[in-house]
């Protein structure tokens, strides 16, 4: 599939298989989600634009560089909340967007509760976060938000996706990279991803 970026590392595998454990308890899930997310991160930001910088070492001056372009990361409430911590870790300075969406247990479509975009963009790439690319609704109907603000580039980040979510992102927006530790089989009949992990909002806060 194009612009399908599965992780192939080790220690996403190792940490993905401790997350999808039924006996796993909410503390730990919260952790290992952070872990992930800030393993992810690091692949879905290799191609950020920088800039040569030369700094002084305590031995001479060294040539390098920097990264100029501004990120905005747009969890979708409330799962995507769970990603910030890591992500946040590696990318400190980045500008945080909420969006909060929830799928109607009926239709499986997204019904937006809130937003609080400001009134232009003041990122030049914004990568969304939701643990689950299960159905595709709420990452098609936030990526839909966001070109209509006018960011230019955007990347999706989450745990898990279906083939059913993969698909209806990609024709929506082709555009979009997405990036995952794993792809799943596939949707069973009630929306949920297979074998999944359950509900990734609920084993995060314990409810």
């Amino acid at each position: 599939m194009p612009d399908l970026y599965v992780s192939r590392h080790p220690l996403v595998k190792h940490k993905l298989t401790l997350l999808r454990d039924v006996n796993t308890d909410h503390r730990t899930f919260r952790e290992l989600v952070r872990e992930l997310a800030l393993l992810l991160c690091y692949e879905a930001t290799q191609d950020i634009a920088i800039s040569l910088k030369t700094v002084t070492t305590p031995m001479g001056v060294a040539y390098g560089v920097k990264a100029i372009e501004r990120v905005g990361l747009v969890p979708i409430m409330r799962a995507g909340m769970g990603l910030l911590d890591g992500i946040m870790e590696l990318l400190p300075d980045v500008q945080v967007w909420h969006i909060g969406l929830y799928r109607d247990e009926h239709t499986l479509r997204p019904i937006q509760y809130y937003n609080k975009l400001p009134a232009e963009p003041t990122v030049q790439v914004c990568i969304v976060l939701d643990p689950m690319l299960a159905t595709g609704g709420s990452a098609v109907a936030t990526i839909d938000i966001l070109k209509k603000w006018g960011v230019q580039r955007i990347k999706f980040l989450g745990l898990l996706a279906a083939p059913e979510g993969i698909k209806r992102l990609h024709e929506a927006h082709p555009d979009v990279p997405i990036y995952v530790a794993e792809l799943d089989e596939r949707l069973n009949d009630i929306g949920f991803i297979v074998p999944g992990l359950g509900d990734a909002g609920d084993r995060m806060f314990g409810t």
